[in-house]
C-alpha cells in the first residue's frame, strides 16, 4: 500500500521540477542580451542612449560640422566618443552655421552637421541634405560679453547704444546675429555696431582683444571663456533663445559613424558635458 501511493507523488513532484528548471533556461535565454534563437542582440555603444534602437558600430573617420559656440563641448565630447568606439576618429569643422549650411549644400564631404538654430538646418534639410528628422539636442542664450571688469559699466542692453560704447555683433544671417537682433527689438534697442563678425567666436574675440567694449554671445562663450571675459545677462535673452539641431548627411562618407556620433550627443553623458558647458536641456 505505502509503494502504491508514494510513488504517484514522486512522479507529479519530478514533473513540476522539470516543468520549473525547463521554465528557468528560457528565461535566462531572453535575458541579458541573447536571443531565444541563439543570435546576439547588439549592445549600443556608449552614447547610443535615446532611442529604441542601438547605434551603429562606429569605426573610421566621421566629420562633423558644428556651430562654433559648440566647439569647446564638442572637441571635449569628440574625445570621449573616440575613447567609447576604438577605431573611430572624429574630425571637426566649426564655424558659422549659415556658412557651414552652405558648404553642405555644395557637396563639402561631411557625416554630420550640428547648427546652432532651426533656420539654418533647415537650408540643408530643403536641399534634402539630411537623413531623417533633425533632433534638437540643446538650447543657448545670448549675454553681453564685456572685458574683465566691465569698464564700460554696461548693465543693460539699452547701454550698449550708449555714445562712446563701440560693440561687436554677429552678422543677421549667422544665428547668433539673428538672435541678437530679436533681443535688440524686444528691448526697443537701435544701435550701429563697429563690426559684424561671421561667427560667435569671433565677435567675442574682438572683446577679448579690446577692439570693442561688448558684443552679444551665448552664455557658453563666456563661460568657456570666464578668464578673460566677463557676462552681463539682460531679461530680453528669454526671447531669442537658439535650439540647436542635429543631424546625419545623407551623402556622408561614414553613415554608421554618422548615426553613432548623432547617438551620442543625445545620450546622458553627453547631455552632462553640455549643461556643465552652459547650455540648456532641449
Amino acid at each position: 500500500m505505502s509503494t502504491r501511493t508514494t510513488h504517484p507523488r514522486r512522479l507529479a513532484v519530478a514533473a513540476a521540477a522539470a516543468l520549473a528548471l525547463s521554465l528557468g533556461v528560457t528565461a535566462c535565454g531572453s535575458d541579458g542580451g541573447t536571443k531565444a534563437s541563439g543570435t546576439s542582440t547588439s549592445t549600443a555603444p556608449t552614447g547610443a542612449a535615446t532611442g529604441d534602437a542601438a547605434a551603429p558600430k562606429a569605426t573610421g573617420d566621421i566629420t562633423v560640422f558644428a556651430a562654433a559656440s559648440l566647439k569647446e563641448s564638442f572637441t571635449d565630447l569628440g574625445k570621449k566618443f573616440e575613447a567609447a568606439n576604438p577605431g573611430a576618429k572624429v574630425k571637426f569643422n566649426f564655424g558659422g552655421s549659415s556658412s557651414l549650411a552652405t558648404s553642405i549644400n555644395s557637396g563639402a564631404p561631411a557625416d554630420v552637421f550640428a547648427a546652432a538654430s532651426p533656420a539654418t538646418m533647415k537650408t540643408v534639410t530643403d536641399a534634402g541634405g539630411a537623413t531623417g528628422e533633425p533632433r534638437t539636442f540643446v538650447r543657448n542664450t545670448l549675454t553681453i560679453a564685456v572685458p574683465k571688469g566691465n569698464p564700460k559699466h554696461v548693465a543693460a542692453l539699452k547701454d550698449l547704444a550708449a555714445p562712446g560704447v563701440k560693440v561687436a555683433l554677429c552678422a543677421k544671417e549667422v544665428p547668433c546675429g539673428a538672435a541678437a537682433q530679436t533681443a535688440l527689438k524686444a528691448a526697443a534697442v537701435d544701435l550701429t555696431p563697429v563690426t559684424l563678425e561671421q561667427d560667435v567666436k569671433g565677435a567675442l574675440t574682438k572683446v577679448e582683444l579690446g577692439e570693442v567694449d561688448a558684443s552679444l554671445v551665448y552664455k557658453t562663450d563666456v563661460k568657456a571663456d570666464a578668464a578673460k571675459i566677463d557676462g552681463v545677462d539682460f531679461p530680453e535673452a528669454g526671447k531669442a533663445v537658439n535650439d540647436y539641431p542635429i543631424a546625419a548627411l545623407a551623402k556622408a562618407p561614414n553613415k554608421d559613424g554618422a548615426a553613432a556620433f548623432v547617438a551620442y550627443i543625445q545620450s546622458p553623458e553627453a547631455q552632462q558635458v553640455l549643461t556643465t558647458a552652459g547650455f540648456q536641456a532641449p
